[in-house]
């Protein structure tokens, strides 16, 4: 008869647990300090010396900026041409605020933005999901030339093409309309941006097309399948979309500077390099206070949103 030896049950889990050690070298291996160095005291404590130092440097960067913007905002002219980082030496001065509601008319400008940015932001969306719907869901016979000649305008310089835009907004072809001096002029070529077309058309190819085939058999049309189906599950690119929408606007110089001459049509971003020269330089630090301030409000209050949606965005398939 033949001796049969059987290993006993642990060795199995000791084979594996030594199969398993290499990985495990090799993920030491990859990082700065391996675990046996983490031991070490000395390291320790250079590791977390050298992390809050990081960190302070990126706050001093990141905040240090806003934070003296706010004590020139709400200290007086001579102090900040004096002391320019003196801590409010007569105390803080809020009055400056109200002057440039008051002075500057930044209610006006404000609401000027606002409105550009609304309006920016609603056209933008419709023709990204519109025109990314006809390219990547709809595919006409045509869909890859116009997706092709949507990428090529990305290679040409804004600059290059800003006197045709500008002779187009003063006589709107086909209507012979004059847009000057109305948001129309800022909301339409803002809506027309070859990049978030191209993103959300992107984004529409990810999503699974037996859910639009299981639509149509249930006799959903086109329009249909795009409010009920796409829009639904576009909402994290729809927020990266908007975000990208609306900081665009409201920063944008150039062409509102072009378009609205009329100083009760122009935004923030305009008006406020306009008046420099004839306001207060605590009243004009208190505008310019207000207009970063707002933006980075948004961003602290809707920063879940927006992280989740940039970091969702193209997560369909996954």
């Amino acid at each position: 008869m033949t001796n049969v030896t059987t290993e006993p049950a642990t060795a199995e889990p000791t084979r594996a647990r030594r199969r398993r050690a290499p990985a495990e070298d090799v993920r030491d291996e990859r990082s700065i300090i391996s675990t046996m160095d983490r031991k070490s005291p000395l390291v320790r404590g250079v590791v977390a010396v050298a992390g809050g130092l990081l960190l302070v440097a990126l706050v001093v960067t990141c905040a240090g900026p806003l934070f003296w913007l706010f004590k020139a905002a709400t200290s007086t002219s001579t102090e900040t041409l004096a002391q320019p980082f003196g801590l409010w030496p007569s105390g803080l001065h809020w009055e400056n605020v109200t002057a440039a509601w008051s002075t500057v008319r930044f209610g006006t400008y404000l609401r000027n933005t606002l409105i550009i940015c609304a309006g920016s932001w609603f056209f933008g969306l419709l023709v990204a999901t519109t025109g990314g719907y006809g390219i990547a869901i709809l595919r006409p016979a045509y869909a890859k030339v116009v997706e092709i000649a949507v990428l090529a305008t990305l290679f040409i310089p804004g600059v290059i093409s800003l006197v045709a835009l500008y002779l187009t907004v003063v006589n709107l072809p086909l209507l012979n309309v004059n847009l000057l001096n109305s948001f129309w002029a800022v909301w339409l070529p803002a809506s027309a941006s070859a990049f978030n077309v191209l993103l959300v058309s992107r984004y529409f190819q990810a999503i699974p097309r037996e859910l639009f085939e299981a639509a149509r058999i249930d006799g959903a049309g086109s329009f249909r399948v795009f409010w009920s189906l796409v829009l639904p599950l576009a909402k994290p690119i729809l927020g990266v979309v908007s975000l990208l929408t609306i900081i665009g606007a409201y920063k944008d110089f150039l062409w509102p500077l072009l378009a609205l001459p009329d100083h009760d049509l122009q935004p923030i971003s305009v008006a406020l390099p306009r008046v420099e020269s004839s306001t207060d330089l605590g009243v004009f630090m208190a505008a310019l206070f207000v207009s970063v301030v707002i933006p980075v409000a948004l961003f602290l209050v809707f920063q879940r949103q927006f992280l989740r949606a940039a970091g969702s965005a193209g997560a369909i398939k996954g």
